[in-house]
C-alpha cells in the first residue's frame, strides 16, 4: 500500500479513468485515519478543508488549517496532513494529472504554465485563508466542481477541465512569493528515502540501505535525516509502518500477525508494544474502535 492507495482507502466519490486522471476523495482525520504522513508524488494535489481544523506541511514547514481553506500541493512536493490537538477535520482531497490540461506541442498554456510547475520551477503560495483576495475565485472552482461531481452529467469532463483552467488562473495571479524553500539538494535526497521507505516498509530496512539512497555514510545520514526531520531515520520508520498497520487494521480483516509482518515488524510482542505506545491501546481494541 502506498501513499495513494492509503489515502484512497477510504474513498467515497471518485471518478478518475486512465482518460481522464481525476479523482476526488472525502477524508477524515482521525476517524478514518491519524495522519498521512510525509510524502511526494508526480500528482497534482489540492486539499480542500471542510469542517473542523489540523495541520498540513508544504516542503517541511508546517501551518495549521481549518475550515474552508485551501492547500495547493504541486507535483513533487512533500507534504503531509495530520491531526491538530485533539480536534477533528473533514477534508476534500482532490488530486489529478497535470498531462490533462496539457497539449503535446505549440501551446502557450503547457509551456508557459504547466511545463514549468510539472518541472518544479513555478512557485506560489501553497495556503489561502478565506481571507485572502484570491481565494474567492480559488473556492468558486472547487465548489463548482463538486455539484458536477454529483450528478457527472453528459460531458462532465469538459466542465471539470474548464474549472481546473480557471483555478490555475486564480493561481496566476496570486502574486505574493511563496516562503522561501529549503535547500533543493536536501529535499531532493529525502524525497528519494522517503519514497524508498514508502515502497520498501514492509521489508527490513537498515541504516545502511537508508544511507547508501542519499549517497552518504551511516553516522552522516542520521544526523544529516535527524536535522531534517526532527525524528531519528528508525523512529519514522517505525511511525511509518505504524500508520500503514493502523489503516489496515481499519479496513481489512486480516489477522493481526499478518499484519505485523506485512508493515515490516517481525516480532508479534514488539510490534504490539509499540502499537500501544503511539496510539494508546492494542491493535485488537484499535480495531474495535475503528
Amino acid at each position: 500500500m502506498d501513499i495513494l492507495e492509503y489515502e484512497r482507502t477510504q474513498e467515497t466519490k471518485s471518478h478518475g479513468q486512465g482518460d481522464f486522471p481525476f479523482n476526488i476523495y472525502l477524508c477524515s482525520i482521525p476517524l478514518d485515519f491519524a495522519s498521512v504522513p510525509l510524502h511526494w508524488h508526480n500528482d497534482m494535489e489540492i486539499i480542500y478543508i471542510k469542517k473542523g481544523q489540523g495541520t498540513v506541511s508544504a516542503d517541511l514547514m508546517p501551518f495549521p488549517v481549518k475550515e474552508g481553506d485551501i492547500i495547493v500541493v504541486p507535483p513533487g512536493q512533500l507534504h503531509a496532513i495530520g491531526q491538530l490537538g485533539q480536534h477533528s477535520m473533514e477534508y476534500e482531497n482532490i488530486i489529478f494529472s497535470l498531462s490533462m490540461l496539457m497539449a503535446a506541442q505549440g501551446d502557450t498554456c503547457t509551456e508557459k504554465f504547466f511545463q514549468p510547475l510539472a518541472q518544479g520551477q513555478a512557485l506560489f503560495p501553497n495556503h489561502f485563508s478565506p481571507d485572502s483576495p484570491f481565494y474567492p475565485a480559488l473556492s468558486r472552482c472547487l465548489d463548482a466542481m463538486d455539484e458536477i461531481c454529483k450528478t457527472f452529467p453528459e460531458g462532465y469532463q469538459l466542465a471539470i477541465k474548464g474549472q481546473l483552467f480557471s483555478f490555475f488562473y486564480g493561481l496566476a495571479s496570486a502574486s505574493p512569493a511563496p516562503p522561501p524553500r529549503q535547500n533543493h539538494k536536501s529535499l531532493d535526497r529525502l524525497k528519494g528515502i522517503l519514497k524508498y521507505v514508502e515502497t520498501n516498509y514492509h521489508e527490513k530496512i537498515t541504516i545502511a540501505d537508508a544511507a547508501g539512497i542519499c549517497g552518504f555514510s551511516e553516522s552522516h545520514f542520521m544526523k544529516f535525516f535527524k536535522t531534517s526531520m526532527d525524528v531519528s531515520f528508525t523512529d519514522y520508520l517505525n511511525g511509518y509502518r505504524l500508520t500503514m498497520a493502523a489503516r489496515m487494521l481499519a479496513s481489512s480483516s486480516d489477522s493481526i500477525a499478518n499484519i505485523a509482518v506485512e508493515t515490516g515488524f517481525g516480532n508479534l510482542s514488539y510490534f504490539n508494544r509499540v502499537f500501544k505506545r503511539k496510539y494508546g491501546c492494542t491493535p485488537t481494541e484499535f480495531r474495535l474502535k475503528h
